[in-house]
């Protein structure tokens, strides 16, 4: 049986996208104090470093937050997908994904009142929060009472679907996201794939948004599981430590091929 990691090391042109939160980065109570694991920033490093590859991030957070927690500026080589894939940086040499769909002043007003009024439906549960995201918002429960969170995503998920049945509801570790935007990670992963000419993608994520862009892989790519969890990904790995450890199994497989 041909080993996935081997074979995708072999690709002419690698892309290797990442989510961040839980699988480079540790779930964290405050979400922007999130940061990438070491073993994670040194994993990343050395892809970076192999010839014709390239690195992404892809996240659910906008991508000024994403830019903030990935501790990325203008001279960074990572490229970005943030909100889903509704949002992007590349750097210079990278020609920018072209994105669709467009946030008219009716679609920002509906996100705004419905922020307003998701707020106001948990007040009353304490640890629940609401956060602002570009073309929507989320619903945090990670510190509220368990037994309480059902309570937190139903409400919300009742006012969304009254006032705004045709937006895009996402569940992930403690969080239900809420958007007026259609793409998902399947979209990120297809245009970054453009724009970087890639012949190969490995995408690792750890949450069920992740598994949009790990189901949409093409035969000849690799996804990678973090963590417990259904998956149609083909390795799983337990942790972001496993996970780095993969990637740097990558990087030395891809330089050796070229040795």
């Amino acid at each position: 049986m041909t080993d996935p990691l081997a074979a995708i090391a072999r690709t002419p042109r690698l892309l290797v996208a990442l989510d961040f939160d839980g699988t480079l980065s540790p779930l964290v109570d405050e979400p922007m104090t999130a940061r990438m694991a070491p073993e994670a920033r040194t994993a990343v490093a050395a892809l970076l470093a192999t010839p014709a590859t390239s690195v992404s991030f892809v996240s659910g957070r906008t991508l000024e937050h994403l830019r903030v927690i990935a501790e990325h500026d203008d001279t960074s080589a990572v490229l970005l997908a943030g909100s889903h894939g509704a949002e992007y940086w590349t750097p210079r040499s990278v020609r920018a994904p072209k994105t669709t769909g467009t946030a008219d002043a009716d679609a920002l007003a509906l996100r705004d009142a419905l922020r307003a009024e998701a707020e106001s439906a948990i007040a009353d549960i304490e640890g629940a929060w609401v956060e602002a995201k570009e073309f929507g918002f989320g619903v945090h429960s990670r510190l509220v009472d368990p037994a309480q969170a059902d309570q937190v995503h139903g409400r919300v998920d009742r006012l969304v679907a009254a006032r705004a049945p045709g937006w895009r509801r996402r569940v992930g570790h403690n969080i239900t996201e809420f958007s007026f935007r259609a793409e998902g990670k399947d979209t990120a992963v297809r245009l970054l794939r453009e724009a970087t000419e890639a012949t190969g993608v490995l995408f690792a994520g750890d949450d069920v948004t992740d598994e949009d862009a790990i189901a949409a892989l093409g035969p000849e790519d690799v996804g990678v599981k973090v963590g417990a969890g259904p998956t149609a990904a083909q390795i799983r790995v337990d942790d972001i430590a496993g996970l780095a450890a993969l990637l740097l199994s990558l990087a030395h497989l891809r330089d050796a091929d070229r040795e």
